[in-house]
């Protein structure tokens, strides 16, 4: 009897299609078997690319005369620790009474490039039916439906084209560079520092990063503090009391003094102090308002989480890092709980859209979220989500944004309270889009006295909207709050409360009204350098790597090309801690570069500078996401990897730099004690 075979990525992906199917699969080693189907898995990679010295031996030693490393055709061989799974699955995969084969690994491009290895090492006959499941979660319901569409995995060769090219452009950069680099300073690193031998390790994403944090340590190291000295009045109106900020405008007696650090404030507190005095002479202390400007604004809601800004936000909220994030949002998606999470997009599809009442509606037994999800249903207000700025299907690559499935609640239990909260943050997140906008009264006040003028903003909540079910954080927030340097905005993950008192008083507050002044005062600042990268504030960076490149065109050519994929990046910064080239404060998130980190930038800006650059980066994503269309042949990416290759291994092996490096090694060694960094 013709069976069909099912192989996922993973025994517990496995577990949930035998489930869906409904057959009552016997157990076996390795895999399920019922009268009509039979369900296998991997266990993440059974195949893997083989080293050099696979090819002959002289390449087990590293020599200048062995690279650059190109090979005519590339090895691959069964992982020695999964070789028993891979044989039952390369068994299945060719008996005789399996009928259709259905790949229902990851939907994305790693999931792709897994199967197609095993397919190529079981030498699985390209003639067989062999058909693609794209789910986005593991919903009984969306399961099925994959299984019903889907698709001949020849619609997918391209995709599988730009996996394997992806593999391979790590494969030689990584192989080529990491030797090159290593046979020729890796002797002068290790004897700097002492101890054992320090190879050096390039990847085409991993040394970007590196470069990443190395650029940002020294902006801060250079930075020069300018210290500046501010004057604040002390005003109040109708009992509030708020500040006022002094800015020498035309008719000031300090306009375009060159004491000023800018318009509102002084390069030397005497010079403030001086102003404050002359201010204390006038009577009577008060000051007249002369401009009053009053506005509506509507914040929306934020667009859906994709896996770099919930990584973000984790990092921020719960100060974990990016690759906990991800375990916790997989073992989520494993549940059922939510979508699958490598994804870029932060919308929804049209045809979600259509449907996502479904998952609003099972969301009403979450108990947190269970009257937002009535009241939503009960408005209808999701029923105009596919005409709204939250469906794009033109942004959406393999998958939409991360969202609750509104199933699976019954495992909520047996997650920790860490994993809880994360379910909860995407839940309000989610709800959020079906909410209205949260609206503001800003007042923006200009007060005088004598030649002088104070200035005032006012930013005031008065209608919730999305804001009810805002994630809440610790952090307390009034509703009212004045910022005299300028507009405050509301934060996500504080709790605003509508202050009916204080609008009353501000709709009372008109040019010509006299505002009392309790006194000045001296509020000393100084220029801040930039700030570090934290986890999460790092994979939004590497996901908006274009941001960081000059040139408009080039900006432009790579939009949507990050550095790395959404499967990949917390992978990366994992690696770059594990190298120690990078250090993690677990408390904070806060990346820095350790000493061998920097003299390692410095080894690789010297050599093949390219690499630290995200220009270079991007553009070999994009150039994967073109393969990957089928905009180009994967021969012409391939060449040109080949010869970016050949000329930057040929470069390091043709000069030395030795003697600027070791200048480079004394002068970074200032900043760092016994291998540790001296506090900045």
């Amino acid at each position: 009897m013709p069976k069909s075979l099912y192989i996922a990525e993973k025994p517990s992906v496995a577990q949930e299609f035998a489930r869906a199917l409904h057959e009552n699969p016997v157990r076996h080693d390795g895999y399920m078997e019922s009268d009509n189907s039979v369900v296998t898995w991997c266990v993440g990679h059974l195949v893997t690319m083989s080293y050099p010295d696979k090819y002959d031996e002289k390449y087990k030693k590293w020599s200048f005369d062995t690279l650059p490393f190109l090979p005519a055709q590339f090895k691959y061989e069964v992982i020695s620790s999964v070789r028993k799974q891979f044989q039952i699955v390369s068994g299945l995969l060719n008996r005789e009474d399996v009928e259709t084969i259905y790949v229902c690994t990851d939907s994305g491009r790693e999931g792709e490039y897994i199967y197609r290895l095993v397919a190529m090492m079981a030498k699985v006959p390209p003639t067989r039916d062999q058909r693609r499941v794209w789910i986005d979660s593991q919903t009984e319901e969306e399961i099925l439906r994959g299984i019903r569409e889907a698709k001949n995995i020849s619609e997918y060769n391209n995709l599988s084209e730009a996996a394997f090219l992806r593999a391979k452009e790590d494969y030689l950069m990584g192989i080529n560079f990491s030797r090159a680099l290593s046979l020729r300073y890796s002797y002068d690193l290790s004897s700097y520092l002492g101890g054992k031998y320090h190879a050096i390790a390039v990847g085409r994403v991993m040394t970007c990063v590196l470069g990443m944090v190395v650029r940002r340590e020294r902006e801060i190291r250079d930075f020069v503090k300018t210290p500046f000295f501010r004057v604040l009045a002390d005003l109040s109106w109708q009992g509030r009391p708020f500040e006022g900020e002094w800015k020498a405008v035309e008719g000031s007696r300090s306009f375009q003094s060159p004491k000023l650090y800018k318009e509102n404030g002084f390069r030397k507190k005497e010079d403030a102090e001086e102003l404050i005095q002359y201010l204390d002479a006038i009577h009577p202390q008060e000051m007249k308002a002369v401009r009053v400007e009053k506005k509506t604004a509507r914040k929306n809601p934020p667009l859906l989480y994709n896996l770099a800004e919930i990584q973000n936000d984790c990092s921020r909220f719960f100060k974990i890092s990016p690759d906990q994030t991800l375990n916790i949002i997989q073992e989520l998606y494993e549940k059922k709980l939510v979508t699958y999470p490598r994804t870029d997009a932060r919308v929804l599809s049209t045809a979600i859209a259509k449907e996502i009442n479904r998952n609003i509606g099972g969301l009403r037994n979450y108990g947190p979220a269970a009257s937002f999800a009535s009241e939503i249903l009960d408005k209808g207000t999701w029923k105009g989500i596919g005409k709204s700025r939250y469906t794009n299907d033109k942004q959406i690559t393999d998958h939409y944004a991360i969202i609750p499935t509104g199933q699976g609640l019954q495992n909520l239990k047996n997650l920790t309270p860490l994993a809880g909260k994360v379910y909860d943050l995407i839940v309000r997140r989610f709800l959020s889009i079906f909410y209205p906008p949260a609206v503001y009264q800003k007042v923006s006040l200009e007060t005088q006295i004598e030649t002088e003028h104070f200035f005032s903003n006012f930013s005031v909540l008065t209608e919730e909207g999305y804001l009810k079910l805002a994630y809440r954080n610790t952090a307390k927030k009034t509703g009212a709050s004045t910022d005299s340097s300028g507009e405050s905005s509301p934060s996500e993950n504080t709790e605003e409360q509508v202050d009916t008192a204080f609008l009353e008083a501000l709709r009372q507050l008109h040019k010509g009204s006299i505002l009392p002044v309790g006194g000045y005062k001296i509020k000393e600042g100084e220029t801040s350098p930039p700030k570090r990268y934290t986890s999460g504030s790092m994979i939004l960076a590497m996901e908006n790597a274009g941001q960081l490149i000059e040139d408009e065109e080039l900006r432009e050519q790579i939009k949507g090309s990050g550095i790395g994929t959404s499967a990949t990046r917390a992978e990366i910064l994992k690696k770059l801690f594990n190298n120690k080239y990078l250090e993690l404060n677990k408390k904070t998130q806060v990346i820095t570069p350790t000493q061998i980190g920097e003299m390692i930038h410095d080894v690789v800006y010297c050599s093949i500078r390219s690499l630290l650059n995200p220009e270079l980066t991007a553009s070999w994503e994009k150039g994967l996401t073109y393969v990957a269309e089928g905009t180009i042949e994967p021969s012409e990416y391939l060449n040109k990897l080949e010869t970016f290759v050949a000329n930057r291994t040929n470069a390091v092996k043709q000069t030395n730099n030795r003697a600027i490096l070791q200048k480079r090694y004394n002068y970074i060694s200032q900043f760092y004690k016994k291998g540790r960094r001296k506090k900045s």
